[in-house]
């Protein structure tokens, strides 16, 4: 089976404090958050999920709270989601499944396949448009180049390698392949993994992406770009807001904010 989101209500988040002033107000320096929610499924566990990333598992059919760990977020709130899995699925991140919100962000993930064909030693570098549409190929957006086969041992072994690279047998010891890698999206065994990177934040704007690979020698390969892709922000959450009363009779509650 997959998650469940029907049967799940009243999910809420509480930021927990680690310290509190003389004036009242709190500190949350450690970024922890109480999960608590209402569920009428039985015999599942629940995850918990913020801006689309897995942050916690329960360990008991009946646990209805959790305290995770809330990413960084500063120019909008943080999205939290619950969702109820089968006990042997508990640990199965969904992330990539829960499309029903889209989380903004300012920054873009691209993902490249981590060919055998690639040479030792190699690095990539990731470049972009700042918005004028011609990707400019003059300063890598990465600070430091990202490795693609940092040793020979990375790469495919038993023979598969070439000869004198690495060593017998042992070449491949800290490849993924074989299924526990991006499976099905390369060649069939150890060329099975991906790298990923993330930009920098951007703003508001349609951006075009490329990446080189460079070798030991500083020989850099064809360009490959990405097509336009679309940041949006998410509007910056209210501040300087305070509750004025809250009627319990008729349930209306009336806020007001701060000169």
């Amino acid at each position: 089976m997959s998650f469940l989101r029907d049967g799940i209500e009243d999910v809420r988040a509480v930021a927990l404090l680690d310290a509190v002033a003389a004036d009242g107000r709190g500190a949350a320096f450690s970024r922890t958050a109480l999960v608590t929610w209402k569920s009428s499924l039985d015999d599942l566990l629940y995850q918990v999920y913020t801006n689309g990333q897995l942050a916690g598992v329960t360990v008991d059919p009946q646990q209805r709270r959790l305290v995770v760990q809330i990413p960084s977020s500063f120019q909008a709130a943080v999205h939290v989601e619950v969702v109820a899995v089968a006990c042997i699925e508990a640990h199965r991140d969904f992330g990539n499944e829960l499309n029903s919100v889209t989380v903004h962000s300012t920054r873009v993930r691209l993902t490249l396949l981590r060919s055998q064909s690639l040479p030792t030693a190699a690095v990539a570098n990731f470049y972009y448009d700042g918005g004028t549409g011609v990707v400019d190929y003059a300063t890598p957006l990465n600070e430091t180049p990202i490795p693609v086969w940092s040793c020979p041992q990375d790469k495919a072994g038993l023979g598969l390698a070439q000869f004198g690279l690495g060593d017998f047998g042992y070449d491949a010891a800290a490849a993924v392949g074989h299924g526990k890698g991006v499976f099905g999206q390369g060649q069939f065994g150890l060329d099975a993994d991906t790298i990923e990177w993330t930009s920098p934040a951007l703003s508001l704007g349609a951006y075009r992406f490329g990446v080189k690979i460079v070798n030991s020698l500083g020989n850099e390969s064809l360009a490959c770009e990405t097509g336009s892709i679309t940041v949006v922000p998410a509007a910056q959450p209210v501040s300087q807001l305070e509750i004025v009363i809250f009627d319990e009779q008729t349930n209306e509650l009336t806020l007001r904010i701060r000169d």
